[in-house]
């Protein structure tokens, strides 16, 4: 089978790109201009280049390809609505149109955001409608699962859309950015840490991808994909802390990290500031985002693949070998 992987040389990407090849198939990955790709060369990844956003400079990428899988956007907590909707709506918009008409699947990496941030989304199933809340990565996430089902519901390319929950792993923004920040400042915890942390492992979440990509019952549905971990953000904060001799510090109720992402976000971010408070970050952390991942279980026959103790000490490991030892 042949293969295009968007976005492959993140961090879901290259771990879908490792399995993918492992299971037999072909690989392609479209990549921007001028990005590095010699790990890929080397594993026998075809390589085109070219920016989602230009469609000219996307011509012809899915001819002779099977399976789409879309991962490329704007993964961060901060930005304008023009950058999300850019790299996330258009983009997608754009390959869309490459791909009806030559690949028979296209399997669209989304969010759980898209199911709106601003309240619990504990228990929310598949099968709900997306929500939008003012958060652009949200609201750019729900239009393009929107667009996504129009192709399908035209015949003119099976989609599936897949809601991964928090993404967790050697290299993660759940890690990485975190670590960062406490080793520069104190980092608060968000009502208290008392919510699930409603993360799902790389390796998981990959393994979950690639069978709503090959399944034969699979197009037209969305899944979820969320380890049945019972891990509070109080306690993950506390145990990656502990990596780099940090701990959280201070605490900031939900309410009030709402407003302050409200205000602060168009004070900083048209200008190219990450703003210390945003929307999205304080409805992830701060909200309990245990989402219904029945369909997934039952339909894919998806589960965890490893366990929070075994993951924490791989994470562990790369920010040892990242970081180095405490100090």
């Amino acid at each position: 089978m042949m293969t295009l992987v968007t976005g492959a040389t993140g961090f879901i990407g290259s771990v879908l790109v490792r399995d993918l090849l492992a299971r037999g198939d072909r690989v392609r990955a479209l990549v921007l201009p001028g990005e590095k790709t010699e790990p890929l060369e080397r594993n026998g990844v075809g390589i085109l280049r070219g920016d989602l956003t230009a469609p000219e400079s996307i011509s012809g990428v899915c001819k002779g390809v099977d399976t789409v899988y879309h991962l490329a956007g704007r993964v961060t907590d901060w930005g304008t609505k023009d950058q999300f909707y850019t790299a996330i709506y258009t983009a997608t918009e754009n390959l869309l149109n490459e791909a009806a008409g030559n690949a028979s699947r296209f399997v669209y990496t989304s969010s759980i955001a898209a199911m709106g941030m601003g309240r619990h989304l504990k228990d929310i199933k598949e099968t709900d409608e997306p929500r939008k809340s003012g958060v652009p990565y949200n609201d750019a996430k729900a239009d393009a699962e929107e667009l996504v089902r129009s192709f399908h519901e035209s015949g003119s390319i099976g989609c599936v859309i897949v809601r991964p929950a928090n993404v967790t792993g050697p290299g993660s923004v759940w890690v990485r950015d975190i670590v960062e920040r406490m080793l520069k400042m104190p980092v608060p915890l968000f009502d208290r840490g008392r919510y699930s942390t409603s993360f799902v492992y790389v390796d998981s979440l990959v393994d979950g991808i690639i069978r709503a990509g090959t399944s034969k019952i699979a197009p037209g549905k969305a899944y979820h994909f969320r380890d049945d971990w019972h891990v509070s953000w109080k306690q993950y904060m506390n145990d990656l802390g502990a990596f780099i001799g940090k701990r959280p510090f201070g605490n900031i109720p939900y309410r009030a990290g709402w407003i302050l992402g409200s205000v602060l976000e168009p004070l900083c971010s048209p200008f190219g500031m990450r703003p210390p408070v945003t929307r999205l970050a304080v409805s992830v952390m701060g909200r309990d985002n245990d989402v219904d991942t029945a369909l997934a279980r039952t339909e894919l026959g998806w589960r965890t693949r490893i366990s929070y103790d075994e993951a924490m000490q791989k994470i562990g490991d790369w920010v040892k070998a990242t970081y180095g030892p405490v100090s």
